[in-house]
């Protein structure tokens, strides 16, 4: 997997993907906040399929 998703993508997926996850385990927003996975893994794996099929790219450096 190549990285495509980096810099301030990657900290607002990660943010956002613990937010989801906090709302639901705290019971404010139910099951669905468990979609917050999806954002938080592609943050930290710094790699989004959805970007690959766009031919999408966000990362800086190139390896």
């Amino acid at each position: 997997m190549k990285s495509n998703v980096g810099g301030i993508d990657k900290w607002l997926r990660i943010l956002v993907g613990a937010v989801l996850i906090l709302l639901a385990l705290t019971g404010i927003i139910g099951v669905w906040g468990w979609i917050g996975v999806v954002p938080l893994a592609t943050g930290i794996f710094n790699f989004c399929p959805a970007y690959k099929l766009l031919g999408m790219n966000t990362c800086k450096l190139n390896k």
